[in-house]
């Protein structure tokens, strides 16, 4: 399996000499393509701080992160710019929907940047909102829809590109139980249909057991490693609450 990102034992402090907080502490990782990896973790874990260095909103101490064969470490400026627009999607708890656009708007304006045709963009919205069930609102605003929609519109401006590596923040955070429930069926079929590979951040046991494999973070470091395997998503579920609970954290139930 070729591998989308390589974080290879990566650093992140924070403060001065006088006061250093060390939120990741030699962490490696690999994402092979095709692969859905959740990451869990307590409040204060180190889980948040990894996605924000893997997502390039912030830089590592020490290490390297490659993303599709590059080191995305030391860019700046435009080329950072230009690494994100094309490589990365993401997927964020509060949605970040443009309020002045609807939704097709909203999904399209990242081909658009691209100077995509206009014809291929409408073929390539309808199609992304066909496959995640969005479709009767792709001429609604974000303030027409259900949480559950805005959140699956967000999905389909982040796969609208064909980036290299979805990111996922608390997708679920925001919503009802039924709508994380759509949400989290949208993820997988990204994930099995479109071959999307996808990166989640959560500490909900329940949204977890959705990924193929989990890396639980503890102090900033891998504490333990789960992989799905044959388990059916309930079997796999009661792993994942086995290992939060060594981990003494909580997690909500959704069953």
């Amino acid at each position: 399996m070729e591998s989308v990102l390589s974080v290879q034992n990566i650093e992140k402090y924070y403060g001065s000499k006088g006061a250093i907080t060390r939120a990741i502490n030699h962490i490696s990782l690999e994402v092979g393509e095709g692969e859905f990896l959740g990451i869990m973790g307590a409040s204060g874990s180190g889980k948040t701080t990894l996605l924000n260095c893997i997502s390039t909103i912030d830089k590592v101490t020490a290490g390297r992160i490659i993303v599709g064969g590059r080191d995305v470490t030391h860019l700046k400026g435009k080329e950072l710019s230009k690494f994100r627009r094309q490589q990365l999607g993401f997927i964020f708890q509060d949605f970040n929907l443009l309020d002045t656009l609807t939704a097709y708007e909203n999904i399209a304006l990242a081909l658009s940047i691209q100077s995509v045709p206009a014809q291929e963009i409408e073929q390539r919205v309808r199609k992304v909102a066909a496959q995640l069930s969005i479709g009767h609102v792709l001429d609604k605003f974000p303030y027409q829809m259900s949480g559950g929609e805005k959140q699956r519109t967000a999905s389909a401006r982040a796969i609208i590109t064909n980036p290299s590596l979805i990111l996922a923040d608390e997708p679920t955070g925001a919503l009802d139980s039924k709508s994380a429930r759509m949400l989290l069926d949208s993820l997988v079929r990204m994930n099995d249909g479109l071959g999307a590979t996808i990166l989640m951040v959560t500490h909900d046991a329940f949204t977890a057991s959705y990924a193929k494999r989990i890396l639980f973070i503890k102090d900033g470091e891998i504490f333990s490693e789960l992989v799905r395997g044959g388990d059916s998503r309930k079997e796999f579920f009661e792993r994942i609450l086995q290992v939060v609970t060594l981990l003494g954290g909580d997690s909500d139930v959704l069953y």
